[in-house]
């Protein structure tokens, strides 16, 4: 009596693979969207990050909102915050880049005594469409303002305050 070998067929390996690829088509784009979505969230959570760090920034030091985002970010080890490094931000805020997007700020409203009493976050997507869709905006009225075609201003529609 032969003995017959155990095992798959070819046929049965390219189902299944067919099955898999099928399944892979209909999951990616999903998981796509799902972490454009995440980036787009992070990006607004960053902006009222920025804007509570800059209220607190000018309350601490009384020299009015900082010149830089750099300004906010990590104290050194073992050094006290200053309003050169005040611990208010992450590393990855304070460089101006998080979650796919790309932060940039601008100090405004430069008064007779050489304080800043505004400023202005540009949140833009890294690569439009991939890490993000959306273009957000914040100044010191802390209301953050959105764009779906291009880098948002101060005219645009309010989406979080």
């Amino acid at each position: 009596m032969p003995r017959r070998e155990q095992g798959f067929s070819l046929i049965e390996l390219l189902i299944v693979v067919a099955i898999i690829l099928v399944i892979a088509a209909i999951a990616i784009p999903n998981l796509i969207r799902s972490k454009t979505a995440a980036n787009q969230a992070s990006a607004i959570e960053s902006l009222r990050v920025i804007g509570t760090s800059e209220v607190t920034y000018a309350a601490t030091y009384g020299s009015g909102y900082s010149s830089t985002l750099a300004q906010l970010g990590p104290t050194p080890s073992g050094l006290v915050a200053t309003s050169a490094a005040a611990g208010l931000l992450d590393d990855l805020l304070a460089a101006g880049n998080k979650s796919g997007y790309v932060f940039i700020y601008s100090p405004a409203l430069l008064d007779s005594t050489g304080h800043y009493n505004g400023f202005t976050v540009l949140a833009n997507p890294q690569v439009v469409g991939a890490s993000g869709l959306d273009f957000y905006y914040l100044d010191q009225t802390h209301l953050i303002r959105m764009n779906t075609t291009a880098p948002a201003g101060s005219s645009d529609s309010c989406v979080a305050e």
